[in-house]
């Protein structure tokens, strides 16, 4: 049966209407949008419609993270040494992977996800290592890690694309893996079955919500030429599947690149060939720019978490740069040093001001109000890079909506045309009331179903992992 919405304000690819009737199927996707083509469409013209009373805007994609490291929130800001970094952090994470186990994962995955929920993101690319048990055995039969992350997805009511990550050596060369790494390893010939299986399995139940994908862990941890392999054959079982890799994160990971190859890790994937829309880069924050010219022209989105590469001090993507040579960008809370999507458009906007010493820097002359081009840019970019129908208020799109509280302080005496701009700038994230993922509300006046229920269970669970192990 076709539900209809009569949308007070809202933002669709034509721009903020007041007024518009929007019609769901059963399926989570828009079928139909009737918006005004000059003033308003009143409430009368839908008078059997279900009124949302507020600012509709269309959720976003969180393009990259690891669900497990939310334990590590909090817990990692202190001073070791003068010289802490990326690379002493990740030993704190190493030990954190080799205490989870699946009961654990499935908790701080639905407390993660219902907070992203709330946050604005209404589906999330869950770029997954952590395949082994503790002792290095594969699990019998279904993952139960990975299940796991399948089962807080559909209690938090999140879309969900899962990305199983390749990860077989702990440096370039073709290293073997370290003992802290064992829990990632998985031979090619697995990842590829695996993710063969779940293809096919998805057709079959044809879900709105769930999309699996695949994901390189790094150059570092997967030799080019297996890369190269393993690509082909993903292509062969779906030409849009949805392919991630971190890449250029880091100075000395750049550096070991040349070292070994010859070449920047950028410039490899580049010489490769495979780059195409369906790839995703992470952060590519150590990028030149022939580099940033080269991923805009194969039309390859790159994923930014400004929180997390300020948290660990990796570097300033050239946002600025990429955008002017057609490059597209997403969003992602990578480690969950913060969830929230507004605060990462607000800090990239801001690390190019600073930079620059001007404003309104990520903006241009098709869109002056810099909220509304950075949401809208990187919900549709997102959306896409996680194989998702999804960051737009549009036919065929699947309705994933943030309503704002348009009486909420933050954004109190706005225009609807600057709402974005509030979401971003003025704190607005708090006026997120109401949240809707394939045309179902999982938040309702800032509440989550899930959220009492699961709240002692994890605070049980976060003060044992602050513990020694």
């Amino acid at each position: 049966m076709t539900r209809q919405y009569y949308l007070e304000s809202a933002l669709l690819p034509q721009g903020w209407v007041r007024g518009a009737l929007v019609s769901v199927a059963d399926d989570g996707y828009i079928s139909a949008i009737e918006a005004p083509t000059n003033g308003n469409l009143s409430p009368e013209t839908a008078r059997d419609s279900e009124p949302i009373v507020g600012i509709v805007v269309p959720g976003m994609a969180n393009a990259h993270s690891h669900a497990f490291q939310r334990g590590l929130a909090g817990n990692t800001e202190y001073r070791l040494s003068a010289r802490d970094s990326f690379w002493t952090w990740r030993q704190a994470m190493y030990a954190l992977a080799n205490r989870i186990e699946p009961e654990d994962l499935q908790i701080l995955a639905t407390q993660l996800f219902i907070e992203m929920l709330k946050s604005g993101y209404t589906s999330v690319a869950e770029f997954h290592y952590l395949h082994r048990q503790p002792n290095g055995d594969l699990y019998a039969g279904r993952n139960a890690l990975w299940e796991a992350v399948a089962n807080a997805a559909a209690v938090s009511g999140i879309a969900l694309t899962f990305l199983p990550t390749l990860y077989q050596s702990s440096d370039f060369g073709a290293l073997p893996l370290k003992r802290e790494q064992a829990r990632f390893a998985l031979e090619t010939e697995q990842f590829l079955r695996a993710i063969e299986e779940r293809v096919d399995t998805e057709r079959r139940a044809a879900s709105a919500t769930l999309r699996t994908g695949a994901a390189f862990h790094s150059l570092r941890a997967v030799p080019l030429v297996t890369l190269r392999e393993a690509t082909h054959r993903l292509r062969g079982m779906d030409r849009t599947l949805p392919l991630h890799i971190h890449v250029a994160e880091q100075v000395k990971e750049v550096e070991a690149c040349q070292l070994h190859t010859g070449r920047r890790p950028i410039e490899l994937l580049l010489d490769t060939g495979l780059l195409d829309p369906h790839w995703c880069l992470v952060h590519a924050t150590h990028a030149t720019g022939a580099e940033l010219q080269g991923i805009a022209a194969s039309q390859a989105a790159v994923c930014v978490s400004i929180s997390t590469e300020a948290n660990l001090g990796d570097g300033l993507f050239d946002a600025a740069r990429f955008l002017r040579f057609g490059g597209r960008f997403c969003v992602g809370s990578d480690s969950q040093a913060t969830v929230c999507p507004a605060e990462e458009l607000r800090w990239l906007e801001y690390q190019q001001r600073l930079r620059k010493r001007r404003r309104g820097v990520l903006t241009d002359t098709s869109e002056s109000h810099v909220g509304t081009q950075l949401w809208r840019h990187a919900a549709r970019v997102g959306a896409q890079a996680i194989g998702q129908a999804a960051g737009r208020i549009a036919v065929g799109h699947r309705a994933d909506w943030l309503v704002l509280e348009s009486t909420h302080p933050s954004m109190a005496g706005a225009p609807l045309e600057n709402a974005l701009d509030h979401l971003l700038f003025a704190g607005g994230a708090a006026a997120i009331r109401d949240v809707m993922v394939a045309g179902r509300w999982v938040v309702t006046d800032r509440h989550h179903a899930a959220e009492l229920p699961l709240r002692g269970r994890f605070a049980a669970l976060m003060t044992r992992l602050a513990m020694p192990a």
